[in-house]
């Protein structure tokens, strides 16, 4: 149907104006049905005689009308025809094939566009991609540095617990050979103040465990500086006078009086010339033991600038 509205629109228009020449009428049509004798046989016997003119100046209107009415008829006959309906199916398939082409062209553009946007989308995920896989590496090295510090601590803290360890050796060492050597140094006067095997347990015990304490301060107090005597005696004379005043403060109370201050002063002089000695011959022992390498000086691992920068 659409393609004989299109040949009845074709051949069916206003051929007459307001104001035309005298023409024949085939004239006017000759444009519109090109040389094809077969087809307009018939409409060309229906017109009136050629020799006719219009004459347009008061019948345009009526002319125009009937000229109109003519063509529609012959167009709606040459429509009407077999061999014209043949031709009508052909341009009807014609046109849905166009249309249908229209429809294919338009869902192949929106393909397109789908998968423009989906290689669009797949560059982003590998974009993504690549960035998740920089972050994973640099979360590998990460882990893998918090790995490596977690052994280094481990290896520290386990060297760190076994120099505590040789320390606490070492220092068992010196507070042993300071004991036996103090305890020795003092028998003499315990013998001399004791008057039974009973009497001596006591002075021997407190001397010895003293002396033990002695050892382990005088090396923690000296460290590496062997040559420093004034660390050797302060330490010395420190112990001393604590040992010898505490002794003083075991024996009889002072009384406000010359002969008791007196007492006191000489007491406490002995008591303190003999802690000295003690305290003094376990110093040398352990300062020889130091020189000669049977047991180290505080720290293991130093030197002396190191130990007086510290």
């Amino acid at each position: 149907m659409a393609a004989k509205q299109a040949l009845q629109q074709q051949y069916y228009h206003p051929v007459i104006s307001r104001k035309c020449t005298a023409k024949p009428i085939f004239t006017l049509l000759g444009n519109k049905f090109p040389s094809s004798p077969p087809l307009f046989s018939r409409a060309s016997s229906s017109f009136p005689n050629r020799s006719t003119v219009a004459k347009c100046s008061g019948d345009g209107d009526k002319l125009k009308d009937a000229l109109s009415g003519m063509v529609g008829k012959q167009v709606e006959e040459l429509l009407g025809r077999e061999e014209n309906k043949a031709l009508l199916d052909e341009l009807e398939k014609a046109s849905e094939r166009v249309e249908i082409a229209r429809r294919e062209l338009a869902e192949i553009e929106r393909q397109e566009l789908e998968a423009k946007q989906v290689r669009e989308y797949v560059k982003q995920l590998e974009t993504r991609a690549g960035e998740i896989e920089e972050c994973l590496q640099e979360i590998s090295a990460a882990k893998s540095m918090v790995e490596e510090a977690e052994r280094s601590l481990s290896a520290g803290s386990q060297s760190e617990a076994s120099e505590k360890d040789k320390e606490r050796i070492e220092s068992v060492k010196a507070a042993g050979v300071c004991a036996l050597v103090g305890t020795l140094a003092g028998l003499p006067v315990s013998l001399t103040q004791a008057t039974g095997y009973e009497q001596l347990l006591l002075p021997l015990a407190v001397t010895f465990l003293s002396c033990a304490l002695f050892g382990v301060t005088f090396r923690y107090v000296v460290r590496r500086d062997l040559d420093d005597s004034h660390l050797k005696t302060g330490a010395i004379a420190a112990f001393g006078f604590v040992k010898g005043l505490g002794r003083l403060s075991g024996g009889a109370p002072l009384e406000l009086n010359p002969a008791s201050i007196l007492s006191h002063g000489i007491d406490g002089a002995v008591y303190v010339s003999q802690s000295l000695l003690i305290f003094g011959f376990a110093a040398v022992s352990l300062d020889y033991c130091f020189k000669v390498g049977i047991i180290s000086p505080f720290p293991l691992n130093g030197s002396p600038s190191e130990t007086n920068g510290e």
